[in-house]
């Protein structure tokens, strides 16, 4: 093992379902109106993953677009981690099915649960592989079939989430130029885990017609509770990078946070006085897809030009755990 060493971004890439479920088709589901959704979410359409597909054909489509930006086979992989809540089974790890679909065949592999902050973390565990020696290049992806654990009767939920899949290559750079991950935090406060939470499947109420009668498989939310933790701590994460990395708001590219309401990502922008100009969103397309959000964002304002090669990217993260976490690095 050698290290610490210099790690880059060497290419992102993202997939997107064809499906689109719009307010106006959610409307013939449940008691809501296109009005109500984006007047408290600003979401105006979701993707819904085929039925036959899985979240690991999610995942490694993604992938391969990342690697072909990245100029990478997927031999060239030591690692593959896929952050997600909503795997193809609870083992194997999706990561391990996606790498045989990739053919990624000199790669180890494994997920990460830890919700919307999913890819933030894995981001993270993969910098400090490539950075401490262990591996050469990473992939990191974040994937959702989020539709597949929503409830449909529950108009607080239902309206919120989509599917979606975006990946990442981070390899180790000799370079001293733009590309570098500088900063990352990870945090968590287990205390508000009921917040937001997937009661019943596991260990702690297996799956049983009570449960399944209960619809405790189902995601539950605590809306007022969650808006207030995510305005704090997106608002907390920002100060925290900028100040670590002794920048100001005028030398930060972007902030591509987790796309989990334009309403908290408003009121949080409005109590740090930063730019919204300067915080990338695209939730009115895809709406929350959790740990998929971040790694899709930023591929799209990679293709749309919003960012310049050497301009500081800021992603902030918060979600059930509770966790929280940004990580800082130059495109």
């Amino acid at each position: 093992m050698t290290g610490p060493r210099k790690v880059e971004v060497a290419g992102t890439g993202s997939y997107v379902p064809e499906r689109v479920l719009t307010n106006f088709d959610l409307e013939k589901i449940v008691d809501t109106s296109d009005e109500w959704i984006q007047q408290r979410t600003g979401i105006q359409e979701r993707r819904l993953i085929a039925e036959e597909d899985t979240n690991s054909d999610l995942a490694t489509r993604a992938a391969r677009r990342a690697l072909d930006v990245a100029g990478m086979k997927p031999e060239d992989l030591g690692l593959i981690i896929v952050a997600t809540v909503t795997p193809d089974h609870v083992f194997p790890a999706t990561a391990c099915i996606t790498q045989a679909k990739l053919g990624a065949v000199n790669a180890g592999a494994y997920d990460l649960a830890s919700a919307c902050t999913g890819f933030v973390a894995a981001l993270t565990s993969g910098w400090v592989q490539v950075a401490s020696g262990v591996h050469e290049a990473v992939l990191v992806i974040g994937s959702e079939c989020l539709s597949r654990i929503v409830d449909y009767t529950d108009r607080n939920t239902c309206v919120l989430f989509g599917d979606a899949a975006g990946a990442m290559v981070i390899r180790a750079s000799e370079g001293n130029g733009a590309g570098h991950l500088l900063h990352t935090e990870l945090f968590a406060d287990g205390n508000g885990g009921d917040m937001m939470i997937v009661p019943a499947g596991c260990s702690k109420i297996p799956t049983t017609h009570e449960s399944i009668d209960k619809r405790l498989h189902y995601m539950k939310l605590r809306g007022r509770e969650v808006f207030k933790f995510a305005v704090t701590k997106f608002s907390d994460l920002i100060e925290s990078a900028m100040e670590a990395l002794d920048v100001t708001q005028d030398e930060v590219g972007l902030v591509v946070p987790h796309q989990v309401n334009i309403r908290i990502i408003e009121a949080a922008a409005k109590r740090l006085k930063f730019p919204m100009e300067k915080i990338y969103t695209n939730l009115d397309r895809f709406g929350n897809t959790s740990a998929a959000s971040i790694p899709v964002a930023l591929d799209e304002a990679v293709q749309r030009g919003k960012v310049s090669k050497g301009d500081l990217i800021i992603l902030v993260a918060f979600g059930g755990g509770l966790t929280w976490g940004s990580c800082v690095f130059r495109i």
